[in-house]
């Protein structure tokens, strides 16, 4: 089977646990505002390569993973799911840590047949970074061009499934870190049993260099940058809500 990759790295140092091997997948259906990675959009863009070729690779380096693996990310590596379940299954034939980082945008729990590849997938995934753009359905139509309600439903499934779960949230100034919207994001992700850790990333404008090598105007200039002193306290409003949500369910 052949999959659309737009690139490797070879160590990638905040893509999971340990130091991993990053397999950025070509496609994606989002269309985030504040997305440094224009692009990976076009499905039809990237290199075509097999699974074997991308463990060649790994293999290449595999005396520095210990404790890592490989990570997949984009794009959207879900929009792929056949060639990502061979991936994962070729994986972890080798004994491979594997992290799928994604916004879950691909899931529809209606789909039988999506949900038996899924089901597939989950067999086959140590680690799962779920990138939750926004709590607030309207607000995240507005910000990605895309509704949350698969992707608050594939959490869910992902807790079902018992895997492990990262949750991640962009933090932009004026669109992500209202405190109200911080506190039920909070509060969902901390009704899931399997969630190991949150990270609160802070939006940066080094996306904007290359909207202008690609000849598209930056959705978000003029945006400052989110002040890591300010990143602090809006995660502490996301923690709170974890608490009062595990509170309840003690």
């Amino acid at each position: 089977m052949i999959g659309r990759i737009h690139s490797l790295e070879s160590f990638g140092t905040v893509d999971g646990p340990g130091t991993r091997f990053v397999v950025f997948f070509q496609g994606c259906p989002m269309r985030c505002l504040y997305c440094h990675n224009p692009d990976t959009w076009d499905p039809r863009g990237g290199e075509e390569m097999t699974a074997e070729y991308i463990l060649e690779q790994y293999e290449r380096n595999i005396a520095f993973y210990h404790g890592g693996g490989i990570t997949t990310t984009g794009g959207e590596p879900l929009l792929q799911i056949d060639f990502l379940i061979e991936l994962y299954e070729k994986a972890k034939e080798k004994g491979i840590h594997t992290c799928l980082d994604t916004s879950g945008i691909v899931f529809n729990p209606k789909n039988e047949e999506l949900m038996a590849k899924f089901d597939r997938l989950m067999k086959v995934t140590d680690l799962i970074m779920l990138d939750i753009k926004h709590i607030d359905p309207v607000l995240h139509q507005k910000l990605a061009s895309q509704p949350n309600e698969g992707i608050l439903a594939f959490a869910q499934y992902t807790a079902e499934k018992g895997v492990d779960l990262w949750i991640r949230h962009v933090v932009v100034p004026g669109l992500t870190d209202d405190d109200e919207y911080l506190y039920k994001l909070g509060y969902f992700i901390g009704g899931l049993s399997n969630l190991k850790a949150l990270d609160a990333l802070p939006y940066h404008t080094m996306g904007e260099v290359k909207y202008e090598k690609l000849g598209k105007e930056y959705p978000l200039k003029g945006v400052p940058a989110m002040d890591k002193d300010e990143l602090i306290k809006k995660k502490q409003v996301i923690i709170n809500g974890i608490k009062a949500r595990r509170a309840e369910n003690k």
